[in-house]
């Protein structure tokens, strides 16, 4: 009977701090996204007699090496637990040398990663084109 072996493998650490001028310059072209194509096409005026969620905005906040694409809900209805409540539907995950993966909020409360290795550019073409990164 043959013995397995086990072995280690080296696995490079993903950074994490993302560089300054990296950060200002993705939420300027992110945010940029949101207020031609983004807001536009989702945030519609509050329906006369709301009784589901509606979007109330679209937005975008760093948190550590995540950028999120965020979108605040109005709940209107009487029995609701908060008037607002904030979802993320894409996400930028910084891996180094101003490359990052792309993923969007799974109906199971996970966030999956659909591509890997992207420029700035390449992510929010993605996330402006792709049904996927909707909110």
């Amino acid at each position: 009977m043959a013995k397995s072996k086990k072995q280690w493998i080296w696995a490079k650490a993903k950074p994490s701090k993302v560089p300054d001028l990296l950060k200002r310059g993705l939420s300027v072209k992110a945010n940029a996204l949101i207020e031609e194509h983004i807001r536009p096409e989702h945030v519609k005026p509050p329906p006369k007699n709301p009784r589901f969620n509606y979007i109330e905005d679209i937005f975008t906040k760093w948190r550590g090496r995540h950028f999120y694409f965020m979108a605040k809900y109005a709940s209107p209805a009487p029995n609701s637990i908060s008037p607002f409540f904030e979802v993320g539907f894409a996400r930028l995950e910084f891996i180094g040398d101003n490359r990052f993966d792309l993923a969007y909020f799974r109906h199971t409360g996970k966030w999956w990663p659909v591509f890997s290795g992207l420029t700035v550019d390449e992510a929010l073409n993605l996330v402006r084109s792709e049904g996927l990164f909707n909110p």
